[in-house]
């Protein structure tokens, strides 16, 4: 049965290209919709730009039909009408007089006609709403990946014999056979007879049919930058962080994890010391993304320095040897004077081709997945990016846990060989910050 779906503008602007996601069914864009994107369309914005490519979308569907009766939008029968019908719901509570209400009424009126419809909103209220009037409605769920807490973390445990562990050991290598192992998943092999003997290693190549060939982690468990690993999370994060061949880590935990300091010494470490890269970039989206930053005096580092503490907290952190009174903010002023450290405003990346750099872009899970793919998509050669955030930590009113651009993009690399990922469920920062994270 054809199904109607009326599209809230926050979709739109959410996702361009939702329009021809709805299969067979039919999308309704209300006149209020198209209103509040022309409000948009002016921005130099991420949501300026989306309200542009919707637009050019609803433009080139004149070209194949009506806009009026429902123009195809897709090769399997779907179609999409700007409805321009007046509406009133004054007789059932609601006034007329925000773009809101209207918006809900269209789908109200086809309710009453007698079709199948269904509200689709990353607006909560408006749901309540939809609820209160016996509409159907969901939010956006086309790009929601599983939750932070089902996710793969990144590493499994694996039991094996004493002889896998000495041949390993031996031959360097280790075939094994492994359901479903992702591509730089890490195994923590478990000797069955002594579960107290435990060895990592990463998947070197598949095999098929379920077996994959194993070596041993590259690294020791030595110091980075005075920085040792306290947990097997962190141990596997540094592996990972510390390999040149792995283009691309995304870091997901809760605050205190040390997923920033890590991803810190790792870049210093592979960009000061080692000389594998040009530069440390370091990036914090101003939320949201995009967001004239021109209210703050002077130049675009400057006006990034109050967003960017929790990145100079680390730093010092990291720098201080002797502990001697300013010691840190000495060495950390040198490398950014040098140019070996440099602050990216994310408001200016579109555009750009970073090659040679150790990037660094923390509280990813404010952004949006087209965002995130944006920042990845600007990445040249030799460059190592880090995505780290906490996606119970969302500022941004239109995503969640689930919809947010750093779990995304954890989900949709898990299997790509330049890709590897790590969950940290364990707080390092002190004792009070770990009781809090579990009791507030």
């Amino acid at each position: 049965m054809k199904k109607y779906f009326v599209l809230d503008t926050n979709v739109l602007l959410h996702s361009p290209t939702c329009l021809s996601k709805f299969q067979e069914h039919a999308v309704v864009i209300p006149v209020d919709v198209i209103e509040e994107l022309d409000k948009f369309k002016s921005h130099n914005d991420e949501l300026g730009r989306n309200a542009r490519a919707v637009i050019r979308v609803l433009d080139r569907a004149r070209s194949t039909g009506s806009l009026a009766s429902g123009a195809p939008i897709n090769e399997v029968g779907g179609s999409i009408q700007v409805d321009l019908q007046p509406v009133c719901l004054l007789e059932h509570g609601m006034r007329n007089d925000t773009a809101d209400n209207r918006i809900l009424s269209v789908a109200y009126r086809l309710m009453r006609e007698g079709h199948t419809v269904s509200f689709i909103s990353k607006d909560a209220n408006m749901r309540v709403k939809c609820d209160a009037l016996g509409i159907p409605s969901e939010d956006f769920e086309s790009d929601k990946v599983p939750a932070p807490d089902v996710l793969y973390a990144g590493w499994r445990a694996v039991e094996c014999t004493e002889d896998h562990l000495a041949t390993l050991s031996r031959e360097r290598e280790l075939e094994l056979t492994i359901e479903g192992l992702n591509a730089n998943e890490v195994v923590l092999l478990r000797e069955q007879s002594n579960p107290k003997r435990t060895v990592l290693a990463r998947p070197r190549r598949k095999l098929g049919d379920g077996r994959v060939l194993l070596r041993p982690f590259e690294q020791a468990n030595d110091a980075f930058m005075g920085i040792t690993a306290r947990n097997l999370e962190q141990r596997v994060a540094l592996e990972l962080l510390t390999d040149p061949t792995i283009s691309l880590v995304t870091m997901i935990g809760q605050a205190g994890t040390g997923k920033t300091l890590l991803a810190l010494v790792a870049g210093l470490h592979l960009t000061v010391r080692k000389h594998l890269y040009e530069k440390l970039l370091v990036a914090r989206p101003i939320m949201p993304l995009g967001r004239d930053i021109g209210f703050l005096p002077g130049s675009a580092e400057e006006k990034l320095l109050p967003w960017m503490k929790p990145i100079f907290d680390n730093m010092k952190f990291v720098l201080r040897e002797k502990r001697e009174p300013g010691e840190a903010d000495k060495k950390m002023m040198e490398l950014f004077k040098s140019g070996v450290v440099e602050i990216e405003p994310l408001t200016f990346i579109r555009g750009r081709s970073i090659h040679g750099h150790f990037m660094i872009v923390d509280e990813c899970q404010n952004l949006t997945p087209h965002q995130v793919k944006t920042i990845i998509s600007r990445v040249g050669h030799d460059t190592k990016l880090i995505l780290t955030g906490d996606p119970y930590q969302i500022d941004n009113p239109y995503l969640d846990s689930q919809s947010n651009g750093l779990t995304y993009v954890a989900e949709r690399f898990k299997d790509q060989e330049v890709a590897g990922h790590v969950l940290f469920t364990r707080s390092e920062r002190s004792k009070l910050a770990s009781i809090a994270v579990e009791v507030l």
